[in-house]
């Protein structure tokens, strides 16, 4: 099983990535024995990805129509395509999630190889994941609506295949009266009980 975790936190001492790596433990002590389970990482921070500009996406449409992903500019679709799980480390930053997350999603949205396109324009998955967690934190209340959440679901299931998805989110961690510390670790508690799909 190839787990992914692409982890989009920006301070040191990171809340949600607290509570991805306690999703992460989970999901590998829920693998039986003789399940081989791969965690790969992607530290956002810590990559190079630029958005995409005429000549980049140019560049990308010109191999891709050619069939021939070798280029590291696929590395990280490749890496979505052969996942299991993804799972996203992703702040609540202004209503959804910090910058580098979206350009990432711009650079693994590459048909041919994360993706097809069906005869009536739908999009066919070309992914093997059947499961995905957002893992967010908030410092306020986050509302009704997830906007980064919907978004990650929304790509997930029509791009990536995902048929599963699940949000694990702590909020209101900054606000004056609450307990941060509590409310990490109920969600921490939560996380060890949650009933995997």
């Amino acid at each position: 099983m190839n787990i992914l975790l692409i982890n989009s936190c920006v301070r040191p001492e990171s809340r949600t990535k607290r509570l991805s790596d306690r999703l992460i433990r989970r999901l590998v002590s829920s693998t039986g024995s003789d399940t081989e389970v791969t965690v790969n990482e992607i530290e956002l921070q810590k990559e190079s990805i630029q958005p995409l500009d005429f000549a980049s996406l140019s560049d990308r449409d010109k191999l891709a129509a050619a069939g021939d992903f070798s280029s590291d500019m696929f590395r990280y679709a490749r890496m979505v395509s052969e996942a299991d799980i993804l799972v996203f480390a992703a702040p609540f930053w202004d209503m959804s999630f910090p910058a580098s997350l979206k350009v990432f999603i711009e650079a693994v949205m590459v048909k041919g190889l994360v993706f097809s396109y069906a005869p009536d324009g739908m999009p066919v998955s070309l992914c093997r994941a059947s499961r995905m967690y957002y893992v967010s934190t908030a410092g306020g209340p986050v509302g009704p609506v997830h906007y980064g959440y919907d978004y990650i679901k929304m790509i997930s299931e029509y791009f990536f295949g995902v048929k599963e998805c699940c949000l694990i989110q702590a909020e209101m961690l900054d606000m004056d009266g609450m307990d941060p510390d509590r409310i990490v670790d109920d969600k921490l508690n939560e996380i060890d009980a949650l009933p995997l799909m």
